[in-house]
């Protein structure tokens, strides 16, 4: 499994011939948007960072969309969305003024592939996950948990939820170097940086936790 991070919340996840999109980065956000083909699509947040479905349709490639709390099976990848909130404003005009206090939909995604569980907490606001969330995502091998605050999670909880979650990787996301910073305080370590993370079940196993920042 091949893992590279298209800035904001958006990740690549290539493993044998399929390609896994989470929040792929649309052509009306301020960020630049993605240009790849995905044979599926998970989006967490409707929100131009993370709804561009078209710009993972490539070519012959057209990705089955995930865009909602539910369950899903794809071409042997399994899917487990749970109902969240997020505080992430609903435009970018939005972000100019206050963030909606009763937050918006947001889905946390749970994918089984390679024997092997990713789970993506979208723009999470909510310092915690619920109960059936929680037994349903079981244990956890990689988890990309935001940490930018401004509508999701600050980096103190952040931290906190993703220690209690107990994954053997922990990839932060929605973030800027402040934010970052704070986060790696909050571990007292400091992270691996890479361009693109090579994992398989067994390197996972030994992580035990470990912050590993991709670099956009």
């Amino acid at each position: 499994m091949v893992i590279t991070h298209h800035g904001g919340q958006c990740f690549k996840v290539t493993f044998g011939n399929l390609t896994l999109a989470f929040d792929p980065i649309s052509k009306k956000s301020t960020l630049p948007p993605v240009r790849f083909g995905a044979d599926i699509a998970l989006v967490s947040r409707n929100h131009s960072d993370m709804n561009g479905i078209e710009e993972v349709t490539y070519g012959d490639t057209v990705p089955f969309a995930i865009t909602g709390p539910g369950e899903y099976e794809r071409a042997g990848v399994t899917v487990q969305g749970f109902l969240t909130k997020s505080k992430f404003p609903t435009s970018h005009k939005a972000t100019q003024g206050a963030v909606a206090s009763d937050g918006h939909i947001n889905t946390v995604y749970a994918v089984s592939l390679e024997d092997m569980t990713l789970v993506h907490l979208g723009a999470l606001a909510d310092k915690e996950l619920s109960q059936d969330a929680r037994e349903g995502i079981g244990e956890i091998d990689i988890l990309f948990v935001p940490i930018g605050g401004n509508g999701v999670l600050a980096p103190a909880d952040a931290h906190a939820l993703a220690v209690s979650l107990a994954p053997k990787v922990i990839i932060p996301m929605h973030y800027d170097d402040a934010s970052l910073r704070a986060f790696l305080k909050e571990e007292g370590s400091e992270a691996e940086k890479m361009e693109k993370l090579t994992i398989k079940k067994k390197d996972a196993a030994a992580k035990d936790g470990a912050i590993i920042v991709l670099t956009p």
